[in-house]
């Protein structure tokens, strides 16, 4: 596989070919689709609110998270920021050094391996996932394009493996599964919406995105991450232990919080996270997450045609809308952000950049299911992109209602009471 340097130089004489394969007019007139956002910013940033970003830590540490970190890195300065402990047996501080499992931003890393794969003419996205994995959909309207966007209508098969949040983790815990299998369990439920219908998150969806992965290039997800994304960009704390147990080297572990108000938090790090895969399974660091977005969001990774088809936009609410395998989220400020969050069992984490991928923020809280500090954890995108300013307005914005597992399962604060 070529450096990312080499993949820059070679991506771009791929532009035309892209847009021959994926047309630029494909999605534009469709409800709920807007264009391509590609200007970049224009405006400066204010300066990061370090001192608001500490803070909002602490905060998620006395609501409930054993420890919270977040780093910045700002064309070359960086910024770091720490609360609470790692592991609560030895009580070791946790650092932005730490890995961890960074859960759905896996997601982004999913789609820009089959973006690079349309720039190599080996896929469309407008293309039926059934042409390329004959048989697998109820529904051979289903396109690529829809799996990436979370418009397939596909059932997410999490909603039922987590409807009681710890006995389901424990039931899954050490499991291996196949895609197969993942798919089985999703097919069993009538699906959501009609194909390009509605924007609803389904895990499925990138079970499905793995398994195209697998076809297209004839490796391992593993193996497709690593020689295409983690080698070119050298994420040296960036691995895919999947069916493995074990997170490498220094990592902070993660605490799963029970339903039950007032329950001890469960140690969830051993895990093989077999029923998330390309959907969520990939360890990392704050320091290789922000540089992943900025080189993503520099054109770095795809050619400039499938980075702006990665950036058509579906509203998902007010402040939030979904390109393929991205969130923009629009910020207090008005400034928007780009990236993607990622919850999986003991570990909450926010990565998002700039327009033009000059500041990225990466923050984490090692625990999940706590409402609270899912929430929480937005106010370090303010802190980081809007700066001081956002503290006259904090505790205004859009509130989580819902994680990456089980989106459809209301998710219950630190008092055990569901939101609506």
């Amino acid at each position: 596989m070529a450096s990312a340097t080499l993949r820059r130089a070679t991506v771009s004489g791929a532009v035309l070919l892209s847009l021959l394969a994926v047309p630029a007019q494909a999605t534009a007139d469709e409800p709920g689709i807007s264009r391509a956002d590609t200007a970049g910013s224009t405006a400066a940033l204010p300066e990061p609110d370090v001192a608001g970003l500490r803070s909002v830590l602490r905060t998620a540490v006395r609501q409930g998270a054993p420890g919270a970190l977040a780093r910045i890195d700002d064309r070359g300065e960086v910024h770091r920021a720490t609360a609470g402990v790692a592991d609560r047996t030895t009580r070791r501080a946790i650092s932005t050094l730490d890995r961890f499992r960074i859960g759905s931003v896996t997601k982004t890393f999913s789609t820009v391996v089959l973006l690079q794969l349309v720039d190599e003419k080996k896929l469309r996205l407008d293309a039926p996932v059934d042409r390329y994995l004959p048989g697998l959909l109820p529904d051979d309207r289903i396109t690529v394009r829809h799996v990436l966007s979370h418009r397939s209508g596909l059932y997410d098969y999490t909603n039922d493996m987590f409807a009681r949040t710890v006995p389901g983790f424990e039931s899954v815990r050490t499991k291996v599964f196949t895609y197969r299998q993942l798919m089985k369990l999703s097919l069993r439920h009538a699906r959501t919406n009609r194909p390009g219908a509605a924007y609803a998150y389904s895990n499925t969806n990138f079970v499905v995105a793995g398994m195209l992965i697998k076809k297209l290039t004839g490796q391992s997800v593993a193996t497709a991450y690593r020689t295409r994304v983690f080698e070119p960009l050298k994420l040296k704390d960036t691995f895919y232990v999947h069916p493995g147990t074990e997170l490498p080297g220094r990592h902070t572990r993660g605490y799963l919080t029970p339903d039950a108000a007032g329950g001890a938090l469960v140690d969830a790090t051993r895990q093989t996270a077999s029923w998330a895969q390309s959907a969520g399974a990939i360890v990392s660091s704050a320091k290789d997450l922000d540089t992943f977005l900025s080189a993503l969001l520099r054109g770095k990774l795809t050619s400039r045609a499938s980075l702006d088809q990665m950036r058509r936009w579906w509203k998902v609410n007010s402040t939030t809308a979904y390109g393929l395998g991205l969130r923009r989220r629009t910020l207090s400020c008005g400034r928007s952000v780009y990236g993607h969050t990622g919850a999986v069992q003991g570990y909450y984490t926010y990565a998002f950049t700039s327009a033009d991928g000059g500041r990225s923020l990466t923050s984490l809280a090692n625990t999940s299911n706590n409402g609270a500090v899912l929430n929480t954890l937005t106010g370090t995108l303010e802190a980081a992109f809007c700066g001081r300013s956002a503290r006259t307005v904090r505790g205004s914005g859009f509130v989580e209602r819902h994680e990456d597992i089980a989106p459809d399962v209301p998710l219950e604060d630190v008092t055990g009471a569901a939101r609506d």
